[in-house]
């Protein structure tokens, strides 16, 4: 749909959006009419550099030829079927995660804080129904983002930020504890303590990649007191990390594990795929979703995570980011420059992170700011040095008229 199809203009759709929509905080003032690759165009035929990818979504390009053949071909064979049959898309998805992930079982979620809600459920009811009553309690890490539903939002640890005030009373059975500090984990469990859910990289936290160490000693904390341990790769997994999963940087196996974002390629779609051992606790009728394992959903996901993978776009984030962030070293006024593969954070000092963030919009960069000290940038996977260099050169301007 484009806006002169309707005799409009870009500011008048802008206004009928301010007009009949909820107010967000934080839209760019564009109106994408189209994209393709690297590139998004707005309704003026502007082009701008995608280095957001629909935050962490677009990972194998804008409209890829391959995801989006996919879905034309499902819709009109079969748009939606609901849980009660079997379709080919949803098999095949299955097998390709449980292969490429090490897992046993997955069930399809809608997004990626549906399938944190899903993880959530699932290492409650392990817990009670292995352990007792009481043994439904989890600890995550502070400055943590696991979602906006009830239990993915009291799963985040952040208290006092705006995503959590006004919300409460949160629900029960969270504690928070020091990311990449084993023994702050070690003292926020109990004897309640059923799992420990962490992202292996803090995204919306401000960039934050766990150690080795840490996430090792997690693995062995669970295994010593009988734990699960969960990761939260909806922005993390399929490849951004430089890995197929983040967590196959850190020799760690979780017992489960949500996915989201990257794996639809633009369409709704989440996972948590889980040990056979998990998966029973959600036996039949405990857990279910009308739109879960969508044909179209599945077709494009299918699509998009096999041309993530056979075109080695994880190996390409690994040499990307790499040079990426050495370039960013090179900036005015950074502070740190931290990331895993292509999830890189870029933070800065005595300059506005998101005032850099509207300036390089202006100059045709499309990047996202988790603070007024952080950029962080999640391109599609299939950047070239060439668009590192422009990014950066964007950065340099819009860093240098803010000082």
């Amino acid at each position: 749909m484009k806006a002169e199809e309707y005799g409009l203009s870009k500011q008048d759709i802008i206004e009928m959006a301010n007009t009949y929509m909820w107010d967000i905080g934080y839209r760019f003032p564009i109106v994408v009419e189209s994209a393709k690759d690297t590139k998004v165009f707005d309704a003026d035929g502007e082009e701008y550099l995608d280095f957001y990818a629909g935050i962490a979504v677009n990972s194998a390009g804008n409209c890829n030829e391959k995801v989006v053949a996919a879905i034309k071909e499902q819709a009109e064979q079969a748009m939606h079927t609901s849980l009660y049959p079997y379709s080919v898309p949803q098999a095949l998805l299955a097998k390709l995660i449980c292969d490429n992930t090490g897992m046993d079982k997955v069930f399809f979620q809608n997004s990626g804080t549906e399938a944190n809600e899903a993880m959530i459920k699932m290492a409650r009811k392990y817990g009670i129904e292995n352990f007792g009553e009481n043994r439904y309690h989890i600890v995550t890490a502070k400055k943590s983002f696991h979602g906006r539903t009830f239990g993915a939002l009291t799963a985040t640890g952040q208290p006092e930020s705006g995503i959590q005030k006004g919300f409460g009373p949160l629900l029960p059975g969270f504690s928070y504890a020091d990311f990449n500090d084993l023994e702050s984990f070690r003292a926020a469990c109990t004897d309640d303590t059923i799992a420990i859910m962490v992202e292996p990289v803090q995204g919306e936290g401000g960039v934050y990649p766990a150690t080795k160490e840490f996430l090792q000693g997690l693995r062995a904390l669970c295994d010593e007191k009988g734990m699960l341990l969960l990761f939260d790769e909806v922005q993390t997994g399929w490849c951004r990390c430089g890995e197929t999963m983040a967590y196959m940087h850190y020799g760690v196996k979780p017992d489960a594990v949500t996915m989201a974002k990257a794996m639809g390629g633009g369409m709704p779609i989440g996972a948590i795929a889980a040990t056979q051992e998990c998966a029973k606790a959600l036996n039949p009728g405990s857990h279910g979703s009308t739109y879960s394992g969508n044909p179209v959903c599945c077709a494009a996901s299918y699509a998009q995570i096999t041309e993530l993978l056979e075109k080695n776009l994880a190996q390409n984030a690994k040499e990307m980011g790499a040079y990426f962030m050495s370039k960013l070293q090179t900036l005015p006024n950074v502070k740190e420059v931290r990331g895993l593969g292509l999830l890189v954070g870029l933070e800065l000092c005595d300059v506005d992170a998101t005032q850099v963030k509207l300036k390089a919009m202006e100059k045709k960069l499309l990047v996202t700011a988790t603070s007024n000290r952080i950029i962080r940038m999640v391109p599609p996977l299939i950047i070239n040095q060439q668009d590192c260099d422009r990014a950066v050169a964007v950065l340099k301007e819009a860093i240098e008229e803010l000082m």
